[in-house]
């Protein structure tokens, strides 16, 4: 999956919302991104592909930074995130059959470190916690936002040593 951050005036995180029609994960908060094919030859390609799929980006107006950590899901998935640059004012369009609306989480929101909370549910009997992430109009939650405390943590930690 593509973890693009948006750089320019308003910096954020795109992410997009997934259609209620879908089979798995629908209606919810994602990073563009998908299963790898062998065609892919690589979690970056599949990365790329899927984001050109999902929300119309040009492969090339992406610029990879690097992995994160790879992140396996409560239901055993493995996501490997894959960290890209993006400029502002990118004309991206949503593709009807898998992504219902594409929005950004500002960077000002990920870089605070009081904004994601943990939360906790019952499912299938058993209680499960969970980090969410403040958001107007999305619900921002399970990988997607354990992914987003992640890189929340590297970005400040690497602001810290800067400094």
């Amino acid at each position: 999956m593509l973890v693009p951050i948006i750089h320019g005036a308003n910096p954020g995180i795109l992410l997009t919302k997934r259609t209620s029609h879908l089979k798995a994960h629908a209606g919810q908060v994602a990073f563009p991104g998908g299963r790898i094919e062998p065609a892919d030859g690589s979690p970056e390609a599949a990365a790329l592909r899927e984001s050109q799929e999902e929300i119309g980006l040009p492969p090339d107006r992406a610029e990879l930074l690097g992995r994160l950590p790879e992140y396996v899901t409560g239901t055993g998935f493995r996501i490997s995130p894959i960290l890209a640059l993006l400029p502002s004012g990118l004309d991206l369009a949503p593709n009807p059959d898998e992504v219902e609306a594409i929005f950004t989480l500002p960077m000002t929101t990920l870089l605070d470190p009081a904004a994601p909370q943990r939360r906790r549910a019952e499912f299938r009997g058993r209680s499960r916690e969970f980090w969410v992430w403040p958001h107007e109009q999305h619900y921002i939650w399970g990988a997607t936002a354990a992914i987003l405390v992640h890189l929340a943590h590297r970005l400040r930690d690497e602001a810290r040593e800067a400094a």
